[in-house]
């Protein structure tokens, strides 16, 4: 019996060694391209130049990111990026859960017509150019709305949601409505608070997507400097660097950034861009597996 138990014990602890080797690895694999990147942007610029940064600055220095701030079209898109993520999720959120909970009613009559049609989303799509042709004559183009309105709603975002309410005890609406509640009542006042956890992790998903987003800039958007968004002044930095910096129609950072080396700009330009959906992300992130597990689409 006691040699049962050795075995075991020992067989645990052979596990156990051999799950830690294997989460090290993953956790090094994810986490040093990250680390790389934050060394080489906060390592002098001439002597990034020379190589051999890994894991920390050799001569740590804070002038990259001085040098970028100085760029206007940095500032500016840092700030479109902040109002279209906070507004986006906002009202992304907010239209998903309203047709969510409509879907989720047993007396919604064409509940079944209007879920086919959003299914059918998912899978056909009008193209780029049909696309561009709706938001010009809806007037969208070279406005700030072009990034909020087509985006509010998502199908798969409704039917998670969707799926995580019919979860729910109907009789709570049914409670509800003995009482007195309206609709709109019953769904701020008794669905909301218990979808928080599969709201979550759409806010999330949400929040990525617009802070992430640069391509309807670029399509929508390329000639109005007041409308730039953070990740498409990245993808021109890229773009500019790459090339040497020599195109300044470019981006004209090139000419303010001639000091310091290509490689140091899009590096602490990307920590920039990067750092804070980081920040964000912890405080969704318990609400991830939970949210997404309730509310997976049922067949």
């Amino acid at each position: 019996m006691s040699v049962k138990a050795f075995n075991a014990t020992k067989s645990e602890k052979v596990f156990d060694i051999a799950n830690f080797i294997l989460m090290a690895m993953i956790l090094t694999v994810t986490l040093y391209p990250f680390l790389n990147v934050l060394a080489i942007s906060l390592n002098d610029s001439t002597d990034t130049v020379r190589g051999g940064i890994y894991l920390w600055p050799r001569e740590f220095t804070l002038e990259n990111y001085k040098t970028i701030f100085q760029y206007d079209g940095l500032i500016q898109g840092t700030k479109i990026s902040f109002a279209r993520t906070i507004i986006g999720t906002f009202l992304g959120l907010l239209s998903s859960s309203m047709l969510a909970y409509t879907l989720s009613r047993p007396d919604f009559k064409i509940k079944k017509f209007v879920s086919t049609f959003l299914a059918l989303t998912m899978y056909f799509s009008g193209g780029l150019i049909p696309g561009y042709i709706l938001m010009k004559d809806l007037h969208l183009i070279g406005t700030f709305w072009i990034y909020i309105l087509p985006m509010m709603v998502s199908a798969f975002n409704v039917f998670v949601i969707r799926s995580f309410i019919d979860g729910l005890p109907y009789a709570l609406q049914e409670s509800a409505k003995l009482d007195g509640a309206n609709d709109l009542t019953i769904y701020y006042k008794v669905i909301l608070p218990l979808c928080k956890p599969v709201l979550a992790t759409i806010a999330l998903f949400l929040a990525v997507g617009q802070w992430n987003a640069w391509f309807d800039t670029y399509l929508y958007n390329n000639s109005k400097p007041e409308l730039t968004t953070l990740q498409y002044e990245l993808m021109k930095v890229l773009q500019s660097t790459q090339q040497g910096g020599s195109n300044v129609n470019v981006n004209d950072m090139a000419q303010q950034m001639a000091q310091v080396s290509p490689e140091s700009i899009r590096m602490a330009i990307t920590i920039v861009v990067t750092l804070p959906i980081l920040v964000v992300y912890p405080f969704l992130q318990k609400y991830f597996v939970g949210g997404m597990t309730l509310g997976a689409v049922k067949a």
